[in-house]
């Protein structure tokens, strides 16, 4: 099995990146924050993540379900409200994490892909299409959001 703490322990992780629209001349800023969840008993491990884009109000948010994980592969569930629910393919090793969504009767593809930098911090690209010729880029970073420490009122 690969080391990958993103993705593959519970953890929280945030990040922040840019995203590039082909039909729009500028670069818009997004921030996200990652829900990692454990295994549960199926080996089902659930994702949350929300995106706040920079001069937009709504929060997106994104269910990711990975599941049959061997082999250096393993399925991808996603479910958001513009798209329903789609399945896809990813692949894993020793640096990185990626997949892919092909779903040719929504005219829709795209990628992530998240490279490992050490065990706090990946480096993330994406990229989709759908059928209208709409494309989107994604580039940005993830790091591991620190833990708070509870104060118990001892120095």
């Amino acid at each position: 099995m690969f080391n990958h703490p993103f993705l593959l322990t519970p953890s929280s992780w945030l990040g922040q990146g840019r995203i590039q629209l082909n039909m729009v001349a500028e670069e818009l800023s997004f921030v996200t924050k990652w829900s990692v969840g454990g295994p549960d008993s199926d080996g089902r491990i659930e994702c949350v993540q929300e995106i706040q884009v920079k001069g937009l109000s709504d929060v997106m948010h994104n269910q990711f379900n990975i599941f049959d994980l061997n082999s250096g592969e393993f399925q991808i569930e996603l479910e958001n409200d513009a798209l329903g629910r789609i399945t896809g393919k990813g692949l894993i090793n020793e640096k990185i994490i990626a997949w892919e969504f092909r779903i040719e009767e929504m005219g829709f593809e795209g990628f992530e892909l998240y490279e490992k930098q050490d065990e706090q911090n990946y480096l993330m690209r994406a990229e989709y299409a759908t059928a209208d010729q709409f494309r989107t880029l994604i580039q940005g970073k993830v790091w591991k959001q620190m833990e708070q420490k509870k104060d118990n009122g001892k120095p």
